[in-house]
């Protein structure tokens, strides 16, 4: 049976290829799409979750717009990678979908409330102020919930500061409520995400599948790569956000190792650094696990494949 999950993103370069890998693969059921703050502003990035929708045909799956800033600090976007739109680089369509009326946070409630224990998957890969208000306003999703796989953090990467990754700095109080609730957290950071590379191989590789969707996602690699290239220095992007959904498709897509996780929230330099420890083995209740690496190759094969059935669209 396919996993249903609710992919909690903030469009965004990766998050639109994550939202095509979720949709194309035959193990993954969209139960639900939700905006949060992050990437750009809250407007912007759910006008970008609507548009990737309509690139990939995507019917049938509620869209909502969730929490327009942290839950304390003060709002913080990444135009210098993602651009003014979110989506910098290829042009999107007009909408196919209309928003949901309800708040992500609700919306998120009520899925996970209607369904059977243990059905639903929350995969965030924004900023976790979503997760965090749901699980705060409805407390009885927490032991609903099969697991929360999100991207952010690192255990020794940081990327928006030298110890903190993005998506934890800009709002740490929800990453710190997210990870000490009483559920299953997979947290797939830099570890493992900044080995996921958009290289010419892998460009080459969806441009020979000749499809809409596929030269998309090469208009958003070549505009993410040049962006990556200035401001960070890589050589070819990395594509972080479709690691997660990858590992729900396929665990052995990464190795992981389980281990207490908490996020700083006071230090001077170190605030949104995920602190995890892998000391020694952890306890039989540790209810925690970290990536530390990713097959490379089959993670490429995963979005290849999905962007291989999604095929060519009616639009």
């Amino acid at each position: 049976m396919p996993r249903k999950i609710i992919l909690d993103c903030d469009p965004g370069h990766d998050d639109a290829i994550a939202i095509l890998l979720a949709h194309g693969s035959p193990r993954i059921e969209l139960a639900a799409i939700t905006t949060v703050h992050g990437n750009q502003t809250l407007a912007k990035v759910t006008r970008n979750a609507l548009g990737v929708a309509a690139v990939a045909g995507i019917t049938g799956v509620p869209v909502a717009a969730g929490c327009d800033r942290p839950l304390v600090r003060a709002f913080e976007a990444a135009p210098e990678i993602h651009g003014d739109s979110g989506l910098d680089g290829p042009q999107l369509p007009a909408p196919s979908l209309e928003l949901d009326p309800r708040h992500a946070v609700d919306l998120i409630i009520d899925i996970v409330m209607s369904h059977d224990p243990g059905t639903i998957t929350l995969v965030p890969t924004g900023a976790l102020t979503n997760i965090a208000m749901a699980v705060r306003k409805e407390p009885r999703i927490a032991p609903r919930v099969r697991e929360v796989v999100l991207m952010g953090g690192g255990v020794h990467e940081g990327n928006w500061t030298p110890v903190a990754e993005f998506n934890i700095k800009i709002d740490p109080e929800a990453a710190h409520i997210v990870f000490n609730e009483p559920w299953s957290v997979t947290m797939v950071g830099l570890d493992a995400t900044h080995r996921a590379l958009a290289t010419d191989q892998v460009v080459a590789d969806i441009a020979r599948l000749d499809t809409a969707p596929a030269a998309f996602v090469g208009e958003l690699l070549a505009f993410f790569g040049v962006m990556y290239q200035e401001s960070q220095g890589f050589d070819a992007p990395p594509v972080h956000d479709p690691c997660a959904v990858a590992y729900v498709i396929d665990p052995g897509v990464l190795t992981v190792q389980r281990a207490p996780v908490d996020v700083e929230l006071q230090g001077a330099l170190t605030t949104g650094m995920t602190v995890a420890d892998l000391r020694g083995p952890a306890a039989e209740d540790c209810h925690t696990q970290v990536a530390t690496g990713i097959d490379t190759e089959r993670f490429w094969a995963l979005v290849l494949d999905a962007l291989r059935r999604i095929g060519d669209p009616p639009q």
